[in-house]
């Protein structure tokens, strides 16, 4: 088993390192073993000109190391993957990453008012944010800057739940790949997904009465989010095709809120997960919802796309 990966994504001049060290402290005073990666962009400086490490690499050393009682430096003469830095660290209970911003590891997001750039993906995307933003309502955990214990105890918590980053999608030169499920048993899966699609007053009315131009709106996405379902691999990369037992896709019109919502469940009996098949439904049929009514509303809202619950597979069931 490996050991939980966590990154801190965030613009420079967040303060992201400054959390890190704070937060490393805190886990350190709970007996926490902690490794860092920190990936740099464009070049730093390791090795001081005159000394020994920098002499042997400037004379054609691919990898120097040097150690001492109490420490160890290996100074390879290349960059490597994410995946590689992981695999080289074996002795500590948590992987705490600084950078790598686009790696599909689960990622705290840093966002810092004052810095004018906001964060790097929307925040649904991360388990939580740090932010001083004390207006905006988040859909996942929020901590200050100085909630460096609260933050401590959040990531215990995941870290006990959370697989082990395997990097499964990527191969050893760090590039993408389909996963090899042909190991795996089939056993029953099913995920559920949902969505919904804002509209103004006058759609709304169109849309229940009928009167939409192209047709029936409910029905036609209705289909073409089934149809949708069916094509997943042709949408996604590296997705398997799944044989489906079924796909229910129900849509309703809350009047309260003004919107279509929309939600899949997907059911096989394979040997990967219809996570992707559920969502790809729901996002068809809210595009198929927009094409259908973009004459009368050009400003329709597409939100809340999400999953709902899964069922099988070797991590388990879900229920958001």
């Amino acid at each position: 088993m490996g050991i939980p990966v966590i990154g801190f994504a965030a613009y420079s001049g967040t303060g992201k390192t400054t959390v890190l060290e704070k937060l490393i402290e805190e886990l350190s005073r709970r007996g926490v073993r902690t490794a860092v990666i920190k990936h740099d962009g464009h070049s730093f400086d390791i090795d001081i000109p005159g000394k020994d490490t920098y002499r042997h690499a400037r004379a054609g050393a691919q990898t120097v190391v040097i150690t001492s009682p109490d420490k160890t430096a290996v100074i390879r003469q290349r960059g490597q993957t994410l995946k590689k830095c992981v695999d080289q660290i074996t002795e500590a209970d948590v992987i705490l990453v600084e950078g790598f911003k686009q790696e599909p590891i689960p990622q705290i997001g840093l966002c810092r008012k004052a810095a004018g750039k906001g964060f790097t993906a929307p925040p649904e995307r991360f388990l939580a944010v740090v932010t001083d933003d004390e207006e905006t309502a988040f859909p996942v955990p929020r901590f200050s800057f100085e909630d460096t214990e609260a933050l401590a105890d959040f990531i215990l918590k995941e870290i006990k739940t959370m697989p082990a980053e395997d990097f499964t999608h990527f191969n050893d030169q760090g590039r993408a790949r389909m996963v090899d499920v042909g190991e795996k048993t089939p056993t029953h899966r099913t995920a559920t997904a949902a969505g919904r699609v804002l509209v103004n007053e006058g759609t709304f009315a169109l849309i229940r009465s009928g009167g939409v131009k192209k047709g029936d709106v409910l029905t036609v996405a209705q289909i073409a989010g089934i149809m949708a379902a069916k094509h997943t691999p042709d949408w996604i990369p590296m997705c398997h095709p799944v044989p489906l037992n079924g796909i229910d896709l129900k849509l309703y019109l809350d009047e309260e809120r003004l919107s279509v919502e929309i939600e899949a469940t997907a059911k096989c009996d394979g040997k990967t997960g219809v996570e992707m098949e559920a969502l790809t439904a729901v996002s068809c049929a809210a595009l198929t919802v927009y094409d259908m009514c973009k004459a009368v509303q050009r400003d329709m809202v597409i939100a809340d796309i999400r999953l709902i619950s899964k069922t099988g597979g070797v991590h388990g069931d879900y229920f958001r």
